[in-house]
């Protein structure tokens, strides 16, 4: 059904009581291993000049007894229709929050993620040759020499634990096979989708740093954008989705273009104000962000199973290799532009059915 190298984003909420921690011990199973790390986000403030609060938040790095990893389980900070925001924070769960993501990745780095919040901060105190300051119910914040803020950390309420976005590895090859291998564990321990589910699904981006390839693939899909989430069944309640600026378009269709080596389309690419937060995310390989050599497909709605996502997934791989093969993006329909596609057979038959 699927041919490209693809890493899977699952958007699940834990039973109440239960937490993505649960889920990660599970699936590393016996002999295995689970660690716990700093997971970065971003969140929109209400404090006056303070537009975005960056975030830590508690992931879990699940290794199998061989030492292969098989999921990460982090929180996501959309995710909170189906939380008690007032419930009392569980012990061990925190957060750390700054104002400066360059601060976080410092905490990140020399903190511990495995304690609480004093030892989360304690390190980078010391960097800064301060000692924490602890206050009752939790709360720890760090300031440098001259007071200014650097990072709080503070327990985590609402039942932030039960968020769980579970990370895939890279997955090249029996992509249901694994897929299924950590959704029905997740499902038998009381797993569920959360009213603003999505899945994500992140492409191998080395086919893509073609300056023509990376043209005709906005081409290909900004026209139909609004029809292709009407077909998928986007989630209406799903955060932080949109089209992607109009000057991209602008940069692509410039005379000239798509004859340019990678790295001078790049260059001019990376002078938009491009955000992941979209409908395809192409950040990551206009950017070379670390870790993430991909673009993003974010519009697919929530599934706990591994079928409609390889499904979702597989229709938007026939885009990418009609990007790679030229296909026209002029069509009168997309079922039109479907029937052109390299697509499958029995998915393509699919996908036109649906429509």
């Amino acid at each position: 059904m699927i041919r490209w190298k693809i890493g899977v984003e699952v958007e699940l909420v834990a039973p109440r009581g239960s937490s993505r921690r649960a889920l990660a011990e599970r699936l590393a199973g016996p002999g295995g291993s689970v660690r716990a790390f700093f997971h970065p986000q971003s969140e929109l403030s209400l404090v006056p000049d303070t537009p975005v609060f960056e975030n830590l938040t508690l992931g879990y790095e699940a290794r199998d007894a061989a030492g292969a990893l098989v999921g990460r389980f982090v929180d996501d900070v959309t995710l909170q229709d189906d939380l008690d925001r007032e419930a009392a924070p569980r012990d061990g769960w925190f957060r750390v929050v700054s104002d400066d993501a360059r601060l976080l990745q410092l905490v990140a780095r020399v903190g511990r993620a495995d304690a609480g919040p004093l030892e989360a901060v304690a390190e980078v105190a010391r960097l800064f040759g301060t000692e924490p300051d602890v206050f009752p119910g939790g709360m720890v914040r760090v300031v440098d020499r001259n007071s200014a803020p650097i990072a709080i950390a503070t327990p985590l309420p609402g039942e932030r634990e039960r968020p769980c976005e579970i990370v895939t590895p890279p997955i090249s090859e029996d992509h249901a096979a694994r897929l299924d291998a950590l959704l029905a564990p997740a499902r038998a321990l009381g797993f569920t989708l959360p009213a603003e589910a999505a899945t994500h699904i992140h492409y191998d981006r080395e086919a893509l740093r073609d300056a023509r390839v990376f043209r005709d693939l906005v081409r290909l899909v900004a026209p139909w954008a609004e029809a292709l989430k009407a077909l998928v069944g986007t989630n209406p309640r799903c955060r932080r989705l949109g089209p992607w600026p109009d000057d991209l378009h602008d940069v692509v269709e410039a005379p000239g273009f798509a004859a340019l080596a990678w790295p001078d389309a790049r260059e001019r690419l990376a002078e938009l104000q491009l955000t992941k937060y979209c409908d395809v995310n192409l950040k990551n390989v206009v950017h070379d962000v670390v870790d993430k050599p991909t673009i993003e497909l974010r519009i697919l709605p929530g599934h706990a199973t591994s079928r409609p996502i390889l499904e979702g997934a597989a229709l938007f791989e026939g885009f990418l290799r009609g990007a790679i093969a030229g296909v026209s993006p002029e069509a009168p329909s997309l079922r039109v532009l479907l029937e052109r596609l390299p697509l499958d057979e029995p998915l393509r038959r699919c996908w036109l059915d649906r429509l």
